[in-house]
């Protein structure tokens, strides 16, 4: 349960920076539009933050951080999620600037960004079996 919420409060600061970052570089760049930097506040939060306090609660009164497929979901989703951070990174940067970028760059940025989804996709399914093993364990 400790291990959740430390990694909820490390998603919490980088949601807050996110946020600050978003706000503020767009303001100094005199930038008004959309961008993905917008969106990496609300990502961390909802998929950092409050998803990892959920996961506390679950931990708390069952072995589900000692199951195999959690410790396999652990580490793909906390390589999964801030990847996909990066790349959202990467590209608000890109609409913020309005850079041109190649075709090849742009797929290549969009790719990644469907990688990081992937690996979250992933973790989730690993997720997903250990809370059914857990769970299914305690009901029979």
């Amino acid at each position: 349960m400790k291990k959740m919420l430390n990694i909820s409060f490390i998603y919490f600061w980088l949601a807050m920076v996110g946020g600050v970052f978003y706000r503020e570089y767009t303001k100094y760049s005199d930038f008004s539009g959309q961008t993905a930097l917008g969106y990496i506040h609300t990502h961390l939060f909802a998929l950092g933050v409050l998803f990892f306090l959920v996961l506390a609660l679950f931990c708390k009164d069952s072995l589900l951080g000692k199951n195999k497929s959690f410790k396999k979901f652990l580490i793909m989703y906390n390589i999964g999620l801030p990847f996909m951070v990066i790349m959202m990174l990467v590209r608000g940067i890109i609409q913020v600037q309005e850079l041109e970028v190649s075709s090849a760059i742009n797929g290549m940025i969009s790719g990644f960004a469907g990688i990081s989804h992937i690996l979250v996709m992933v973790a989730l399914i690993f997720l997903f079996i250990a809370l059914k093993k857990e769970f299914s364990e305690k009901t029979e």
